[in-house]
């Protein structure tokens, strides 16, 4: 069965960085578009970015452009989140995804807390 699981979160300062890491399993990983989703307390998902089977393009919320990096290793069926600049709005639970804009399966989650 498709499993993903995140890992990578953690309290950070106002201005630091983090990577995700999500390891997915039991699917092609090659053969799908990936991304990232997050919910922040109180809120709705907010869809974060998405990437091609091969890597070659990204795509980013106007919320996250410029200071994230979504990239991905299909030799090793991980993708990975390098979240640069973080600020104190950025703090929410973050979701690997297959698929598209935040449409399909989930893992667990990793918590990323940005706070001084």
């Amino acid at each position: 069965q498709v499993q993903l699981m995140e890992s990578g979160g953690g309290l950070v300062q106002p201005g630091g960085s983090l990577r995700l890491s999500c390891a997915a399993s039991g699917f092609t990983f090659n053969n799908e578009y990936m991304g990232w989703v997050r919910q922040a307390p109180g809120k709705g998902l907010e869809w974060v970015s998405d990437i091609t089977p091969g890597g070659s393009s990204t795509y980013y919320a106007d919320s996250v452009k410029g200071r994230f990096t979504i990239s991905r290793d299909n030799a090793k069926n991980t993708l990975y989140l390098q979240m640069n600049s973080l600020k104190p709005e950025d703090t929410a639970l973050y979701y690997c995804v297959r698929g598209l804009r935040g449409v399909g399966v989930r893992g667990q989650g990793t918590q990323v807390t940005v706070s001084s």
